[in-house]
């Protein structure tokens, strides 16, 4: 998801760059506003799944406080191992979506 939301953006700012006389304003708005409902449901996904492991890493790192068992503090580590790349990615997802709504709006300008 990564990669093509991040070409799609590239292509986009290319386009804004260097439109052409016979460019469809209206259609590429349309296109455009596809690809952000696309992206924003990844990003709620995304969100969803990254709380729920950052709430299960508190959660597993508060019974191993008490409790002082040994394999929570394996899946502690674990979960931590998950959770970065889930941070990583929804950072990427969040970072790109606002992006596109600052695309979204000078596609409004070039149409007017």
């Amino acid at each position: 998801m990564k990669k093509k939301i991040t070409k799609y953006r590239k292509r986009i700012d290319a386009l804004l760059a260097q439109p052409s006389e016979a460019t469809d304003w209206e259609l590429v708005l349309q296109e455009h506003l596809t690809q952000i409902r696309f992206s924003q449901h990844e990003r709620l996904i995304h969100l969803i799944v990254t709380v729920t492991f950052a709430l299960l890493t508190v959660i597993a790192l508060s019974a191993y406080c008490i409790t002082q068992y040994l394999p929570l503090l394996l899946l502690v580590v674990f979960l931590m191992i998950l959770l970065l790349p889930y941070i990583g990615h929804y950072y990427t997802l969040e970072n790109e979506v606002q992006k596109m709504y600052g695309q979204y709006d000078s596609i409004l300008k070039k149409m007017l």
